[in-house]
């Protein structure tokens, strides 16, 4: 199927699969239950799990196949947002030739950031591509106020020009970005009993996207290029004794890494007008970075999953405050309900990132290979455990041959 093999399409069918029936796979509680809180099928953040996973896909590319580490990603980021705003101040509010110039203008600001970037490996290869991103984002911030919004971000207005499109809605308002027609924010529920599902038009097409990006990553893993990056993080050196050059090669990695991510700063443009600088801060450079290493660096799904980890609890569990925590343990005698309360409360809400981080040194620690690693030995111990049943001896007696 496609040009695939039989493990890496039920792969890919599996991830298609998961996609489309998140509404009701990310609302497993009814709503108005107190377990509703966990639910996670609302356009928003659907939209930021597939986006962010085009984003960690892209970076996995680079840094899972030859182990150059940026820590500048979100430049590209930024700019792929800053480019998909403009086009809908200037052209039109269709979001096909905004993700387009998203994908176009990153390719670009990616080749020349990785042509000096390259010249070093090694830890000096990062912290250039950590000098360009901060450079990025205080031009961004500062000196290209004109062009980029400044500190208040780029904006649609009612005076933009949109050559094909009209400067505002039949009501008088900004007009929204759409597909030929289409909102990006249109939504359907569909209430079944208690539970309410969503189906929002941007994340669905947030993730045919996503889907077309991940078979693309498939292609370049099981591809020639993808063997030759793979040489190049086994030993970069014993290449270059052979004669290959290597440069080209990451080059390319780096320009396809940097145009994945500009592909998601146009989806996030796209789904929300509006781009700020801090979409090109190094935080978010490292968010990318802690997405791939806990969903497991050099896997294909690894990123996906690291990036639906990481919003998650970003947006769900930094959501659970004290209040809550006292709903859940009112059945506790008083003074162990504050003292379970107090002590739960430092990793949830606002403290969130203490847990992420706990569990992002467990990984490193125990889980090199991220979470994919965490689920390949969950599957073989089931798998052992299923064939010693298998071997052990019935009971009858089979004559000797």
């Amino acid at each position: 199927m496609f040009a695939l093999d039989k493990k890496d399409a039920r792969l890919l069918l599996m991830v298609a699969v998961l996609t489309m029936l998140a509404p009701f796979i990310l609302n497993p509680f009814p709503a108005g239950s107190e377990m509703a809180q966990f639910n996670a099928g609302y356009p928003d953040l659907m939209q930021r799990f597939v986006i962010f996973g085009i984003f960690a896909i892209g970076f996995n590319i680079l840094f899972g196949l030859t182990g150059y580490l940026s820590f500048g990603h979100a430049a590209f980021l930024g700019v792929g947002s800053y480019s998909a705003v403009w086009m809908f101040k200037l052209l039109s509010m269709n979001v096909l030739p905004a993700i387009a110039l998203s994908v176009v203008v990153a390719g670009l600001f990616s080749v020349v950031i990785g042509f000096i970037s390259l010249r070093r490996s090694g830890i000096y290869f990062s912290i250039l591509t950590l000098a360009f991103a901060q450079m990025s984002f205080a031009l961004a911030y500062s000196v290209l106020t004109p062009i980029t919004g400044g500190e208040t971000g780029l904006q649609l207005a009612l005076d933009d020009p949109r050559i094909l499109d009209v400067a505002a809605s039949a009501t008088g308002n900004i007009p929204v970005p759409g597909l030929f027609g289409l909102e990006m924010r249109a939504s359907t529920n569909l209430e079944l009993g208690p539970w309410v599902f969503t189906f929002n038009v941007g994340y669905y097409f947030s993730a045919l996207i996503m889907l077309a990006a991940f078979y693309l990553a498939i292609r370049i893993f099981r591809s020639p290029f993808g063997m030759m990056l793979r040489a190049i993080k086994s030993n970069q050196q014993r290449l270059n004794y052979t004669g290959l050059n290597a440069r080209p090669y990451t080059l390319a990695a780096f320009v396809i890494s940097g145009m994945y991510a500009g592909l998601a700063g146009g989806l996030m443009a796209a789904m929300d007008p509006l781009a700020g600088a801090e979409r090109m801060f190094w935080t978010a450079s490292g968010e990318v970075v802690l997405m791939t290493i806990l969903g497991g660096a050099g896997t294909l799904i690894g990123p996906v999953l690291g990036a639906g980890f990481i919003k998650y609890m970003e947006n769900i569990i930094s959501k659970i405050n004290e209040s809550i925590l006292h709903q859940w343990f009112y059945w506790l005698p008083d003074g162990l309900e504050d003292f379970v309360v107090a002590m739960i409360y430092p990793f949830i809400g606002k403290g969130w990132h203490l847990t992420l981080g706990l569990l992002f040194m467990a990984v490193v620690i125990f889980l090199p290979g991220g979470l994919v690693e965490g689920g390949q030995r969950i599957g073989r111990m089931f798998g052992r455990k299923k064939s010693e049943e298998k071997d052990k001896p019935s009971g009858k007696t089979t004559p000797a041959e």
